[in-house]
């Protein structure tokens, strides 16, 4: 750290990303050259000064891709196994881009389902009409079991917290079973599906 004079003000640390101290004390400060960002020590992890990061920065991706093939017959909702991310934002001001991408499959024509994007226990981007707005009522005589229905999802999220946060989705069928990741009972056909989370500073 150093002050030189009242006009050049307090300088903290400077580094690189990739040298950053290696025995940081609690409410340390560094810039990094090559990133333009600042950094304060938390006790456990770096975390970026919201202030130095340009509205509109992603600050940090997470991502969970799904290979399992689940089944569900529940008429109310309940979690997709393993469909279901995690992120501890740097800032309470960040925004949260939640981008789902499934492929589900029927073993009818007539089999249907909800799906839900939840925030913890609480369901987001829910619509006046209390269905899910971003999700989707998805009906088997669309495709039928000739292949598998895509399931896309973008939600822009304002959770206000710097703690873990977990998005997951859950699903409830209205008629008949509703598969993850192959088409219908046909274990032969198989895909994956994924849930990602970005950070983006506000």
């Amino acid at each position: 750290m150093a002050i030189n004079s009242l006009s050049t003000g307090w300088r903290p640390g400077v580094c690189t990303s990739s040298t950053r101290p290696t025995a940081p004390y609690e409410g340390q400060q560094i810039y990094e050259t090559d990133t333009d960002f600042l950094y304060v020590w938390n006790g456990s992890a770096w975390r970026q000064i919201p202030s130095a990061a340009t509205a509109g920065t992603i600050l940090q991706v997470k991502q969970t891709v799904i290979t399992v093939n689940p089944s569900s017959t529940n008429s109310s909702p309940v979690d997709i196994t393993n469909m279901n991310v995690s992120i501890t934002p740097q800032s309470a001001s960040s925004k949260i881009l939640v981008t789902v991408n499934m492929s589900l499959g029927f073993d009818t024509g007539t089999d249907d389902v909800n799906v839900y994007l939840l925030r913890g226990s609480t369901a987001i981007s829910i619509g006046t009409n209390g269905t899910t707005m971003s999700s989707a009522y998805l009906r088997g005589n669309i495709f039928g079991d000739l292949g598998t229905v895509p399931v896309a999802i973008n939600f822009i999220d304002s959770p206000n917290t710097t703690s873990a946060t977990t998005y997951k989705m859950q699903w409830k069928t209205r008629v008949g079973r509703i598969y993850l990741n192959r088409r219908g009972a046909d274990s032969a056909f198989s895909t994956s599906s994924s849930i990602t989370v970005m950070e983006i500073s506000g």
